[in-house]
């Protein structure tokens, strides 16, 4: 997913009103925050809690980074082009503080928690730095700043989800939400910096998911997306080890949230992401299966085809249990559509092993994937264990063929969808063209179709007469 601009001219609206903010308490400082948010949905999630947590200490956002007065880059430790983008951001802002003296620039997420006092002491890019566990020490941090010292809290929590904290919503659409379950990943996966950098897994409590849930809805949104590293492995009052933690309070696991959030209302359609095969049960697909709000799409990371491969990654799985998963989906729910994530040229990996990856994808048949290169991250299992041995020119060879097979299983996708009546949630207008609309289907995929007088959050149904592979096209039935 590419780094998107949070930086946005809004008020907090009364709609909005939520436990942490409400438009009576706030009073307005005469600062300007400006967020800009680099990398995964969880970014994106978090950018709008910090948003939510400065508002309540008076701040507006802003989309004119020339009138902030706080600057504040959420980032990502994925990939190092992710970082090399970030570094290059921080010094544009360094020389912007030559001008406006004031101006306070801090790091926040997964690159604070990894690089912690560099940044501040070694190549002075910015004046605080915070990982995602401490966004609510933000106000003193930013107080500490103007006091005339650099501040940093990277300190990792056990408990903190932020669930008390009603977001204030920073994309433009007012249409689609992400709704934040879990934080943290007890996966270990080789390659994956993220549980060193966002801790260890914990679970939101359930009623205030479904509280978000319900206050996006009256607000106007029609779709949310239940969000963790690994929302599988969702559960709230009990261990990683499947212990109660209190036995006065009941428990519950991921089926049970995905259903209580689709029982929020029927024309609020609910998505989830990432799942993880090893984790995915059968009972998330039956539950899919019985709503009509759910969304028949899942997004189920393989990252690569072959066991020996997958062995190394640490995702505990094989190629074999990730196809029996693909087979239980296609037996119980044969509508849904699957999207994954490919790595090419782990570390050692051989031409055969690549090959065994582009046979998955035949098999599997995705509708849409995420596919980079291996990149190697400091502190991981894999940058401790293995070499990055396979060239860069093999690599990017590798990525070709993986991208060119995904557009052809994303255009036989389509064209399976030709003829059919489909309900689209109708997004706006068209980037393309003024005169037609765009909305998702069930499938998450886009559809275009001409403009006519619909509402933006309004449900239509649209009749599929052509596609691209990234694209259905339609004419509304009445």
């Amino acid at each position: 997913m590419g780094d998107i601009d949070f930086g946005h001219n809004k008020t907090i609206d009364e709609s909005r009103q939520g436990e942490a903010i409400t438009v009576e308490t706030i009073t307005p400082n005469g600062k300007k925050l400006y967020l800009e948010s680099y990398g995964c949905a969880m970014n994106f999630s978090d950018s709008e809690v910090v948003a939510s947590i400065l508002a309540n200490q008076g701040y507006e956002t802003t989309r004119n980074v020339d009138e902030a007065d706080v600057v504040l880059l959420n980032t990502c430790s994925i990939r190092e082009n992710a970082e090399t983008r970030v570094r290059t951001r921080l010094h544009d802002f360094k020389k912007r503080k030559k001008a406006q003296p004031g101006l306070v620039v801090g790091i926040l997420g997964c690159m604070a928690e990894r690089l912690k006092q560099s940044l501040l002491d070694e190549e002075k890019l910015v004046d605080l730095v915070a990982g995602p566990d401490s966004y609510r020490d933000l106000p003193n941090l930013i107080m500490d700043v103007n006091g005339g010292q650099k501040a940093v809290n990277v300190l990792l929590s056990r408990e903190e989800t932020y669930g008390d904290i009603s977001p204030v919503r920073l994309d433009n659409s007012g249409i689609s939400a992400f709704v934040s379950i879990t934080r943290g990943c007890d996966n270990m996966c080789s390659f994956c910096v993220v549980p060193f950098t966002r801790g260890r897994e914990r679970s939101r409590d359930p009623q205030t998911i479904l509280q978000e849930c319900q206050t996006l809805f009256e607000a106007g949104y029609r779709e949310v997306t239940l969000l963790g590293q690994n929302v599988d492995s969702y559960r709230w009052n009990m261990t990683s080890k499947g212990e109660v933690k209190d036995a006065q309070l009941g428990t519950v696991n991921f089926p049970q949230l995905l259903e209580m959030s689709a029982q929020v209302n029927p024309d609020l359609r609910i998505r989830f992401s990432t799942s993880h095969p090893k984790d995915m049960t059968d009972e998330v697909i039956h539950i899919m299966k019985k709503y009509d709000n759910i969304c028949a799409h899942i997004h189920l990371p393989v990252q690569s085809g072959n066991t020996e491969i997958l062995t190394k990654m640490n995702r505990g799985y094989t190629r074999e249990w990730y196809m029996e998963r693909i087979d239980s989906i296609r037996k119980i729910y044969p509508e849904c559509v699957i999207s994954s994530d490919f790595i090419t040229g782990f570390c050692g990996e051989t031409e055969e092993q690549h090959q065994d990856s582009l046979s998955l994808m035949d098999y599997c048949e995705f509708s849409f994937s995420y596919m980079y290169t291996y990149s190697e991250r400091p502190k991981t299992l894999a940058e401790r264990k293995y070499e990055d041995d396979v060239p860069e020119e093999v690599k990017n060879r590798r990525l070709t063929e993986i991208i060119a097979k995904q557009r052809h299983y994303a255009m036989v996708t389509n064209q399976r969808h030709l003829g059919q009546i489909q309900k689209v949630l109708v997004e706006g207008v068209s980037k393309k063209s003024q005169e037609e609309l765009v909305g998702r289907n069930t499938y998450n995929t886009k559809v275009v179709f001409p403009k006519g007088d619909y509402e933006k959050g309004t449900y239509v149904n649209v009749k599929i007469t052509d596609c691209t592979s990234a694209t259905l096209i339609g004419v509304v039935i009445e």
